[in-house]
């Protein structure tokens, strides 16, 4: 068969496939259609006939093989049909009860020395418990078959080879069998992959929601740094403009200036996190994207704080441009959040050490402060964990680290350990 035939066969699978769907959910909604469908089938392909023109019809067949069955009345051979068809009303329903009330009709049959073509019945019941039943109760079932299909072939022993008909009675009872116990595996199949597809969509989801909860906490982290570093030095500098306009008006309007570059740069930095939230509308809308933040930006961050007042003395110690840029990022909004929280608390005037230090695998960030150059005017909150302390943790965190700070003398001091050994490695 060509790729063209099997093209031109799609339509035809689709309807199909289409048309089975339908019919099941009706069989969903009405069972009990169905079940008399065979009924009504299984009377017209196999009773019927033998009503009409008899078993074997009118001189049919070998005469010693008419000889060695029963001619039954057209009543008794109709109540032998209803007692092997009826029970398959309920065959889904009770499988073990609709094959017993068969087996125990066939017995009688045979026992009378009759034959109808309803026997196919039998095997239905055997394919329905097979199908439909429980498990346990094929055994049973198939030694009280054997025994059934065993009478069977004493009964026409005078016809046929005893060997011959067990043969062909037991190949169709096997058959049934193996059938039943197909679609039911085949069934349980589909059954578990249609459970192994719901969970996958519920895992699907879910890391979904987890990597939308993940990403609004990077994004909250990184709008606390960008937010909270940039205010501290505008009110800073505006606090140092207010007081410097009076006497020095110059320093005034250059605090002025400095503030609003630190507007512009934060509004861009604020610009760039938020831009990749949105959906782009078209090729113009996207937004305007920058690298992140690295140790080469330290220096302009230092600058922006001593232009608010804060003296800062900046080091670094080994082989720092080896760190990739999500070490650096991290250092980098470290050290920002440590120097804002110098800022705001020790004020301007104050002075803070900052020292970047790298030796093998561990990366230390210390930042200590001076102290405000009046006690009595801190605000005391100082020794207050907010945001900015947890935010610094949790990015110390994935490199292994920790972050401590505390008063160290009439200051404070934030010092920060990086483990910079790569996870899951080879030892």
């Amino acid at each position: 068969m060509t790729t063209d035939d099997l093209g031109g066969m799609g339509p035809l699978v689709a309807r199909l496939g289409r048309a089975g769907q339908r019919l099941r959910h009706a069989d969903q909604a009405r069972p009990w259609v169905l079940d008399a469908a065979v009924v009504v089938l299984v009377f017209l392909m196999f009773c019927l006939p033998d009503l009409l023109h008899g078993v074997h019809g009118d001189g049919d067949g070998p005469r010693r093989f008419r000889l060695a069955f029963t001619r039954l009345p057209t009543v008794g051979m109709l109540a032998l049909q209803a007692g092997l068809v009826l029970p398959l009303l309920w065959r889904r329903r009770a499988p073990a009860v609709a094959f017993g009330a068969v087996t125990a009709v066939f017995v009688v049959q045979w026992s009378l020395g009759a034959v109808l073509r309803a026997d196919v019945a039998l095997f239905i019941a055997l394919y329905s418990l097979a199908l439909h039943g429980r498990l346990r109760q094929l055994p049973w079932a198939v030694a009280v078959m054997a025994g059934a299909l065993g009478l069977v072939a004493a009964r026409i022993s005078a016809a046929v080879s005893v060997w011959d008909a067990l043969f062909f009675l037991l190949s169709t009872a096997t058959a049934a069998l193996a059938l039943g116990l197909m679609i039911r595996i085949r069934r349980a199949q589909l059954a578990g992959l249609r459970d192994r597809a719901a969970r996958l969509e519920i895992e699907r989801d879910q890391r979904g929601r987890l990597a939308v909860a993940a990403e609004r906490t990077r994004v909250a982290r990184e709008m606390h740094d960008i937010v909270g570093h940039n205010l501290s030095v505008i009110i800073t500098l505006a606090d140092a403009g207010a007081y410097a306009t009076a006497t020095a008006p110059e320093r005034g309007k250059e605090a002025l200036h400095l503030i609003g570059d630190t507007g512009r740069q934060a509004l861009s930095e604020l610009r760039r996190v938020l831009g990749v939230l949105r959906e782009p509308d078209g090729p113009r809308s996207a937004p305007e994207l920058s690298p992140q933040p690295g140790l080469t930006d330290i220096d302009a961050l230092c600058e922006g704080v001593r232009a608010a007042g804060l003296e800062v003395v900046y080091r670094t110690a080994g082989d720092v441009d080896a760190l990739d840029s999500g070490v650096q990022l991290t250092v980098y909004r470290i050290v920002q959040e440590a120097l804002t929280n110098t800022l705001k608390h020790a004020g301007a005037g104050a002075r803070a050490n900052l020292a970047i230090v790298v030796e093998d695998t561990r990366l230390t960030i210390t930042v200590r402060d001076s102290g405000p150059p009046a006690p009595a005017e801190c605000p005391g909150t100082a020794n207050e964990e907010g945001h900015g302390l947890v935010g610094m943790r949790e990015r110390a965190a994935l490199y292994g680290g920790h972050v401590s700070a505390g008063p160290a003398g009439p200051g404070w001091t934030v010092r920060a350990a990086l483990d910079l050994a790569p996870q899951g490695g080879a030892r």
